[in-house]
């Protein structure tokens, strides 16, 4: 008889699940909340903009296009892709900017108009985390459910080079000596939602993937990535049930057997879980079944940062680039506000995305879809978003003027804000942490959330909440994990995701074939989530 399994959440975790499952003849029905797909990697359209709700960047397309290698396709053939020169352009707050290329001479010479001593350490930044992240391979393309993996991963023997006690910033003061040249290689740790300051050194290699293997933008936003799995995932006859909250988890014992919702009972031999973790245990799995993950360790855990999104439809286009980062005057002053004194900053770093001048469907002629995000507190009590939100949007307009926008708010034709508590409330995010549970060295690999989840029996987790962490190539190899370990428990071959990463044939542009397949699984975005 053919297995049959629930996948919640049609998120990029659950969509990729799918895929892998049905792949191997594995009845597969994902049941979503929203009336879209996507989750946090969904659109929004409106008055003829188009504007990516979460992630924004695109890093390392091959672990996609493997899982599309397995359903007999390939990103190329789904997805057009752009890759950026510049990646993006960073302008710091203290003085000057660099417009990121991975071309290493123009970016040596760039490096050397803020530094000259420092132009020569971009060189050996590469090299060394070239190395570095080679030797990470095994940890990003194998589960983590204990102890045991964590010795048998030759973890150990690789801590001289991971440097596992130092921060990113702390590490790169080997190559650079100026803080604004080691901000451009370790602002990255935001896409984890962390501080450079605090985060594990081992995660310098997030700018080395830009840098290797390229950043791009698929034609349509991020959104056009997910639309094509859905296409692929109902090519292979997954069903899709929109607009359909699971309202709990059914259980035989500790064994999940199904979902129910509003509007049914599902039946299934194993679920997987693309909700966000935190939420989704309080909300759909009674506190009683719980043992590691209960509500109060939930409550006792660490998590991201959040972050204030604004979508502005304006009149007019900008010869800007596509991606502008710009890092406040006082960056560790600004990440303390965010991370320890949970207030808003008054001199915020922001990102502005103005695709138009890449992708020019994105907006009516003339006019260009601007995407402007903030990182700052996830929800606390400190910050009252009922209060704070007409302040901070100000706020936030004053300084887009610094990033070469000028006076834009009176051009803007549609505004949409998003902020902390629209994350949590309307998103279904705890505490609005939109980048999950935090990569600290006391949440990472098997003291994550395990892809088998630990707690019940027939139970699977994929998505930023478990190992290996957030971002879209990171959730992309959490989903091969998972369905990996689910086929095996219900004793179907599982070869088919294995053998994707050296069959698929589809060399993506710009990119270097065959070399580490899953790494940026840890690492990547967005996810992203963009910054």
């Amino acid at each position: 008889m053919q297995k049959e399994i629930i996948v919640i959440g049609a998120g990029p975790g659950g969509l990729a699940s799918a895929i892998l499952l049905a792949s191997a003849g594995v009845k597969v029905k994902i049941v979503e909340r929203l009336p879209v797909i996507g989750g946090r990697t969904s659109s929004i359209e409106a008055d003829g903009f188009k504007f990516d709700l979460g992630p924004t960047f695109f890093l390392y397309p091959r672990v996609l296009d493997e899982i599309f290698g397995a359903a007999g396709t390939s990103l190329r053939e789904e997805v057009e892709m752009v890759r950026l020169d510049p990646q993006y352009r960073i302008q710091f707050g203290a003085g000057g900017k660099l417009d990121c290329t991975p071309n290493i001479e123009s970016m040596e010479q760039q490096i050397a108009s803020l530094c000259p001593a420092d132009a020569p350490g971009f060189r050996r930044f590469l090299a060394e985390n070239r190395t570095k992240l080679a030797a990470m391979e095994p940890c990003l393309e194998s589960p983590f459910l204990g102890w045991r993996d964590l010795v048998q991963m030759r973890l150990l023997k690789m801590l001289p080079m991971l440097r596992p006690h130092q921060s990113v910033d702390g590490y790169l003061k080997r190559f650079f000596k100026d803080e604004r040249v080691r901000l451009a290689f370790c602002f990255q740790s935001k896409y984890l939602g962390m501080s450079p300051f605090r985060c594990p050194s081992l995660f310098s290699i997030l700018s080395f993937l830009e840098y290797e293997y390229g950043v791009f933008h698929p034609i349509g936003g991020c959104a056009a990535v997910t639309r094509a799995m859905e296409r692929v995932a109902r090519r292979l006859g997954v069903e899709i049930c929109l607009n359909e909250p699971v309202e709990e988890i059914l259980f035989a014992g500790r064994r999940a057997v199904g979902v129910r919702t509003g509007a049914d009972t599902h039946r299934a031999d194993a679920v997987v879980v693309n909700a966000d973790f935190a939420r989704a245990m309080e909300r759909l799995v009674p506190d009683q079944l719980r043992r590691r993950w209960t509500n109060r360790k939930l409550a006792g855990k660490k998590y991201s940062c959040s972050t204030f999104m604004m979508y502005l439809g304006v009149e007019g286009t900008f010869d800007l680039p596509h991606h502008t980062i710009h890092i406040a005057k006082d960056y560790a002053q600004n990440l303390e506000d965010i991370e320890s004194r949970h207030v808003l900053s008054e001199d915020p770093s922001f990102y502005v995305q103005n695709a138009c001048v890449t992708d020019p469907t994105l907006a009516p002629k003339g006019k260009s879809a601007l995407y402007v995000l903030a990182p700052v507190s996830h929800q606390h009590p400190n910050v009252d978003w009922s209060r704070d939100k007409a302040r901070f949007r100000n706020l936030s307009f004053d300084k887009i003027a610094q990033a070469g926008y000028g006076d834009l708010e009176k051009r803007v034709q549609y505004e949409r804000v998003i902020t902390p508590a629209d994350w949590d409330h309307r998103y279904e995010i705890y505490r609005g942490a939109t980048f999950n549970l935090a990569h600290t060295l006391d949440q990472m690999l098997h003291l994550r959330p395990h892809n088998r989840f630990e707690d019940l029996d027939g139970m699977y987790l994929v998505g930023g909440g478990t190992h290996p962490g957030s971002g879209l190539p990171v959730i992309f190899e959490s989903a091969r994990i998972s369905s990996r370990l689910l086929l095996e428990d219900l004793g179907i071959p599982a070869g088919h995701i294995d053998s994707a990463r050296t069959s698929s044939g589809s060399k993506l542009p710009d990119e270097k074939p065959g070399l580490l397949n899953a790494m940026a699984g840890m690492f990547g975005l967005n996810s992203k989530s963009s910054l």
